[in-house]
C-alpha cells in the first residue's frame, strides 16, 4: 500500500474516534439526566396529580400547609437579607484589606459547607435548648428560640449565609479597586463610592448569591429538623411538612407539597440562568 494511502484513513480513524467518544459521552450524560432528574421530577407530579387536580389543591390549601408555606417564606424573607448585608460586608473587606486573621474569616465562612447540618441544629439546642447554656436565662425572659421560629430562622441563617460572600468575592477580586480609588480621588465618600462604583460591578454576583441563599433557604431541612421540635401547624417548613405527610402514608398530599418545592426549584433555576446569561452578555 502507497504511504500516501495510510496517513488519510489514520487521519479517518483519529477523526471518527473523538466523535465516537462525543457521542458516547452525550449519550451517557442525557441518560443519567433521564435516570436522575427527569424521571424524579415526573414521578412528584403524577404522584401529586393521582387524586385530581381538587384534591392537588386541596391538600395546598390545607392549613397546615398554609402555615409551612408561611414560616418557610419568613424563614426566607429573615435569612437572605440578613445574608446579603453580611455577604456584601465581608467580600468587600476580604477583597479590599490585608489583615490579621483573614484566612480564619474565610474558613470560617466555609464552616456551613463542612459541618452536616444536622450538628449545625444539635449545636444551637446545645446553646439555646431549655439545658442549653442559654437556656435558663431565656427561660426566665419568657423567650423561647428552639422548637420556635427563631430557632428555625438561627438555623437558616446559618446555613446559608456562605452563599452570598462566595459569589460576590471572587467578582470583586477580579475586578480590582482601580475604579473605587479613582472615585474616592475625585472626592467621593466611601459609602457613595460603594453604592455607586462597587455595587454595580459586582450586581450579578450578588443576584447570583441571593438565588442561591433563597434556594437552599427554602429547602433546607437538616438543621431545621433539629430545632423545629416538628410542632405541626407551627413550626414545620415545607419539606418538614412533605416528610410528616409521607411518613403518615398520604403520598398525595406529601407530593403536592413536594411539587411546590419542585416548582419554586426550577423557577429560580431559570432565574439563575437567565442571571448567568446576563452576567455573560456584552
Amino acid at each position: 500500500m502507497h504511504p500516501a494511502t495510510v496517513i488519510p484513513q489514520r487521519a479517518r480513524r483519529t477523526v471518527a474516534a473523538p466523535a465516537l467518544m462525543r457521542w458516547l459521552l452525550i449519550g451517557g450524560a442525557l441518560a443519567f439526566l433521564g435516570v436522575f432528574l427527569v424521571v424524579p421530577l415526573v414521578a412528584v407530579f403524577t404522584y401529586a396529580l393521582q387524586k385530581g387536580v381538587g384534591a392537588y389543591l386541596a391538600a395546598l390549601s390545607d392549613p397546615e400547609t398554609v402555615s409551612a408555606i408561611r414560616l418557610t417564606l419568613l424563614a426566607a424573607a429573615i435569612a437572605v437579607p440578613l445574608n446579603l448585608v453580611f455577604g456584601l460586608a465581608a467580600a468587600w473587606l476580604i477583597a479590599h484589606f490585608r489583615f490579621r486573621g483573614r484566612d480564619v474569616l474565610l474558613t470560617l465562612i466555609d464552616l456551613p459547607f463542612s459541618v452536616s447540618p444536622v450538628i449545625a441544629g444539635l449545636i444551637f439546642v446545645l446553646l439555646f435548648g431549655r439545658q442549653g447554656w442559654f437556656g435558663p436565662w431565656l427561660a426566665e425572659r419568657g423567650l423561647q428560640v428552639i422548637f420556635a421560629v427563631p430557632g428555625i430562622v438561627l438555623a437558616t441563617v446559618f446555613v446559608t449565609f456562605p452563599f452570598v460572600v462566595r459569589e460576590v468575592l471572587p467578582v470583586m477580586q477580579a475586578q480590582g479597586q482601580d475604579e473605587e480609588e479613582a472615585a474616592l480621588s475625585l472626592g467621593a465618600n466611601g459609602w457613595h463610592t460603594f453604592w455607586h462604583v462597587t455595587l454595580p460591578k459586582v450586581k450579578w454576583g450578588v443576584l447570583y448569591g441571593v438565588l442561591l441563599c433563597n434556594a437552599r433557604a427554602m429547602g433546607e431541612f437538616g438543621a431545621v429538623s433539629v430545632v423545629s421540635g416538628h410542632v405541626r401547624g407551627v413550626t414545620n417548613t415545607l419539606p418538614l411538612h412533605a416528610e410528616i405527610l409521607y411518613n403518615e402514608y398520604n403520598l398525595a398530599g406529601a407530593f403536592s407539597v413536594a411539587s411546590l418545592l419542585t416548582v419554586l426549584a426550577l423557577i429560580t433555576l431559570a432565574i439563575k440562568k437567565y442571571v448567568e446569561w446576563r452576567a455573560e452578555s456584552p
